[in-house]
């Protein structure tokens, strides 16, 4: 039993690590490309609306570009992230999997972002805009793997803790709701800040919290440790 609720505690406290990424990607993304998102899906579709009734082509773009790039990394990340064993425990092996291959288009940006001097044209911006919405879409579909929880889309997550506040009920995940929406406004000012006074600094900022969380998974979690080392720690 404590080993479960000492599983659960890395699980939840990873989750929140993970939503300071979704922070400052969302952050660099609206400030540095083009003013969309790239985990904001409801906002993006906002745009696309505020676009048409604008005549804003450029606006339209972004934001639709911003859709296909996440639509795109959820339809890559989904059948990485389902890949799991009954037994794969509190973090199956699937979930680390899938954010590796988060990194790895993570990192694809972050070469991009340094080689067009911070301050890439229209075109590369689409790219970069694409790549980083495909990077939470795989983030989505990982942390779907875990419960009833996510590190990128908040609304309902806001939903529930002010519910359970109204209703006088108890919130199961109140720590980790409450961790998840500091985080993310936590990432916001760091990528914002970053982005502004640094921006060579981004991919150290963007890739840090992410790397971070692929490393302590494999760690932490027997089950991620046998699956990587093809069950030689057995």
């Amino acid at each position: 039993m404590e080993r479960s609720w000492r599983h659960e505690a890395a699980r939840d406290t990873l989750v929140v690590l993970l939503t300071v990424t979704t922070g400052v990607v969302d952050a660099a993304c609206f400030l540095g490309l083009g003013s969309v998102f790239s985990s904001v899906i409801t906002g993006n579709l906002v745009l696309l609306g505020v676009a048409a009734g604008t005549a804003s082509a450029t606006l339209a773009v972004h934001s639709g570009v911003a859709l296909a790039g996440y639509s795109a990394g959820v339809a890559a990340g989904a059948p990485l992230a389902a890949r799991r064993a009954p037994a794969d425990g509190t973090w199956p092996p699937s979930v680390t999997v899938t954010l590796s291959a988060e990194l790895a288009v993570m990192s694809v940006f972050c070469v991009g972002w340094e080689l067009t001097g911070t301050h890439p044209g229209f075109t590369v911006q689409l790219l970069l805009v694409a790549l980083l919405a495909a990077c939470m879409g795989m983030q989505g579909a990982a942390v779907r793997q875990l419960g009833q929880m996510s590190t990128t889309y908040l609304t309902s997550t806001l939903t529930g803790i002010v519910s359970a506040l109204a209703t006088r009920t108890r919130h199961e995940a109140l720590p980790r709701s409450l961790g998840v929406l500091t985080a993310i406004i936590t990432g916001a000012v760091i990528g914002s800040v970053v982005v502004t006074w640094a921006p060579g600094w981004l991919p150290a900022v963007m890739l840090a919290p992410l790397g971070t969380v692929i490393i302590v998974s494999v760690a932490g979690f027997e089950p991620v440790r046998e699956h990587l080392s093809g069950g030689r720690d057995r």
